[in-house]
Order: C-alpha cells, then structure tokens, then sequence
C-alpha cells in the first residue's frame, strides 16, 4: 500500500512538473517581442535577422546607388544635349553618321557594369538556393486560404488561419481572440491561431507546396520568399539569430481571400522550443 502511494504521488509530481514546464514555456512564448512586422508609412526594409536577409539588404543598397549614379549621369547627358544643341544655338546640325569610339563604349562600359553586378548578386542567389541539411525540416502547405505545417522529423501537424477569419472587420469577439493569444489589434490580419515555432540559431529547411492554386511563402525579415506550387515541391532555408515573433503573408495572387492567409513563426529560445515541441507532439499528432 506505502508502494502504491508513493508511485501515486512520484506520478502526480511528474505530471505536475510536466504541467509547469508547459506553462512556461507558453509563457515564455506569448512573451516574445514582435522583431519582424510591416509598419505603416515606412519605407525601408525590416529588420534583417538571417545572412540570406543581410545579404539581400546589402545587394539593394549597392544596387540603388549604381542606378543612382546611372540616372544622375543620364539626366545630366540629356540636360546638356538639350542646352548645347537646341536649333537656337546649333543652327546648322552636324553631318556625321556614327563615332566609332562612343559606340564601343556605351557597348562596352554597361557590359562592365553588369558583370559587376553579378559578381555580386550570383552568389546571393547560390546561397539561398543551396539547401543544407537541416536541423529542423518542415512540410509547408498552402491552401485556399490557410497553411499547413507537418514537422517532418517529430510527427506533428497543425494548420495555421489568420486570427479571426470569416468573422467579419475587426470587432470585440476578433481583439478579444487577438489579446487571448498575445497580440494586440494593430497585428489584425497578420497573427495567426497556430504559430510556426523554431529554436534560435537551427537551421529550418522548409518544403513548400501548394494543394490547389499556387500560393507563396515568405517572412521579409528572413529573406526568403518561395512559390507554393501544386504537384511540386520547392524547398527554402533559414536560419533566424534572433528570438522574436515574425510576421508574412502570402505573396501569390491565389483568389478571393488571398489578403487573409499570414504566416505566423516564432523563434524562440531552444530549451523552450524543447518544451513546446513536447506539448506539441500531444496537441498536434501527425
């Protein structure tokens, strides 16, 4: 009888123990900042916490000031053109047919410019399209108008609907769910009631796919963006270096509710990622 109750109460602790566990990593979860989000009249990127984003970032800023230059250079060409050879201060017009020289190099001098540019931008591109082995693999999904997410290694699958869909504009009933699930009202149409979640500093690789139309799979902050396409299956990589929640949404024209299917992922730290996915393994069975 003493055995039976000790088993009983050794149980009962580690139930117990399991509990708070979950309750804090959820705590820790719904506690994160929100790193990676669009912000109304801004013009810039947001902030970039994956290498494919820092490299894009860079590429674009390099890329504007050499289309920056190039237009200054062009303006100030016709500008001059205008003034030095108007019909009232060039009466009589030149004969000439052609100037070997110029025409070599303007043939020549934007065939340097582009080789510059792909020195650059070819290497970016290899190292999105490079997948490496992941740490972490997820099966993603799009379908009219929600994903699914299969974590392909730890047997679980959930799908992921904007947060109030099909309940109308925002009202009461929608912030109420929003604030339930740690949002505020400004993240309307962006949070989701599932979140894809991963561990800081693992390297995800992500498997997209479409299950009707052809939809699209994107989080701006990590710099990937990747058509979601029926019958085929196209694969991403990532890996974020800073806890936080990240916000997309997808980026094909996919029909009528296209603007109400965000992407919801969360890093987080990776002891508490291990805690989730344990409750995870329970509350999404694949």
């Amino acid at each position: 009888m003493q055995m039976m109750t000790f088993v009983k109460r050794l149980s009962l602790t580690m139930a117990g123990i399991a509990a708070a566990g979950a309750v804090s990593a959820q705590t820790a979860i719904e506690d994160l900042e929100i790193v990676g989000a669009p912000t109304p009249g801004a013009t810039g990127f947001q902030p970039a916490v994956t290498e494919l984003a820092r490299d894009i970032q860079w590429l674009d800023g390099m890329l504007l000031v050499i289309i920056t230059i190039i237009s200054l250079f062009v303006t100030g060409l016709l500008a001059w053109v205008i003034l030095r050879y108007n019909a009232k201060r060039n009466p009589t017009p030149a004969t000439f047919t052609h100037n070997s020289p110029l025409e070599v190099a303007w043939t020549i001098v934007p065939i340097v410019i582009l080789v510059f540019i792909g020195a650059f931008s070819l290497p970016v591109l290899f190292k999105q399209q490079e997948i490496p082995e992941g740490d972490i693999n997820i099966t993603v999904t799009g379908y009219q108008w929600f994903w699914s997410y299969e974590y392909t290694d730890e047997d679980v699958f959930f799908e992921s609907y904007m947060i109030g869909y099909n309940e109308g504009n925002l009202n009461e009933g929608i912030i109420e769910q929003l604030e339930e699930a740690g949002y505020s009202e400004d993240e309307y149409r962006l949070a989701t009631d599932t979140a894809v979640v991963v561990p800081v500093g693992a390297t995800v690789v992500m498997t997209v796919t479409g299950a009707d139309v052809i939809h699209s799979w994107t989080i701006p902050a990590f710099g990937v963006k990747q058509d979601a396409v029926p019958g085929r299956f196209a694969q991403l990589w990532f890996n974020a270096e800073r806890e936080g929640i990240y916000f997309g949404q997808c980026s094909e024209l996919c029909g009528k509710d296209h603007a109400y299917m965000p992407i919801t992922v969360k890093v987080v730290d990776p002891a508490v990622y291990e805690e989730w996915l344990a409750g995870a393994k329970e509350e999404f069975p694949a």
